[in-house]
């Protein structure tokens, strides 16, 4: 999935000539800290709510209040790993959304990428969770693939976490049962350490109930 196929139209671009007043007020009414704005359609750059917020004339125009704003951005072709990348970066709540020439032809919002990510992804599969620790030097997909696939299961999808302080890394599993003796039985056979499983009668019910929150709370 690239950006391009995550642009909502429910985000307006402010622009040059917009007011500190109108910027606060969309973003309110839109429930963002983060909007794009254009001069003469170009993108030239994303005003926050504690920008304007630090400003003692908010009712002034956008440039009258900055001489310049940030520029950060993903291009269309970028995958929606660089697009959450970039806006954790940045802690952004919108990222602007440009062609190959820098031309502006949309944003996408954190909310949208959740609600996207919860709908197409593995969180609604049913399965099990096995969490993983080892040294990053021991992480090996093939193998981990192979334990789990010898054991009649699949991975769904997977996710690693790694420390600053610290040279091991934690490897989520989403496999596609949710009886995980064995697996586990056979990942301790080969010396992996198990931080954490969750089972169907453990998790599941309760993941349920999270996914259901969290779309009601995006739905809002």
């Amino acid at each position: 999935m690239t950006a391009r196929d995550l642009i909502t139209e429910e985000i307006p671009p402010l622009t040059h000539l917009d007011t500190g007043e109108k910027a606060l007020a969309w973003m309110e009414e839109f429930k963002v800290s983060h909007l794009p704005v254009l001069k003469n359609g170009n993108f030239v750059g994303v005003v926050s709510e504690t920008d304007i917020l630090d400003q003692a004339q908010v009712e002034e125009s956008l440039d009258v209040l900055f001489q310049h704003l940030p520029r950060p951005f993903v291009l269309s072709n970028h995958h929606i790993y660089q697009v959450l990348a970039r806006i954790a970066e940045y802690k952004l709540s919108v990222i602007p959304i440009l062609d190959e020439e820098e031309h502006y032809i949309g944003c996408t919002t954190v909310h949208h990428l959740i609600k996207l990510i919860a709908n197409t992804g593995s969180i609604k599969e049913n399965g099990g969770i096995i969490v993983l620790e080892m040294a990053n030097t021991d992480y090996s997909m093939a193998q981990i693939a192979q334990i789990v696939e010898s054991n009649d299961a699949k991975i769904l999808s997977s996710y690693i976490m790694s420390s600053t302080d610290s040279t091991n890394i934690e490897v989520t599993l989403k496999i596609n049962t949710t009886e995980l003796d064995r697996i586990i039985r056979t990942f301790e056979r080969y010396d992996y350490v198990i931080k954490a499983s969750f089972q169907r009668s453990e998790y599941e019910e309760d993941m349920q109930f999270r996914y259901d929150a969290l779309m009601n709370y995006l739905n809002l």
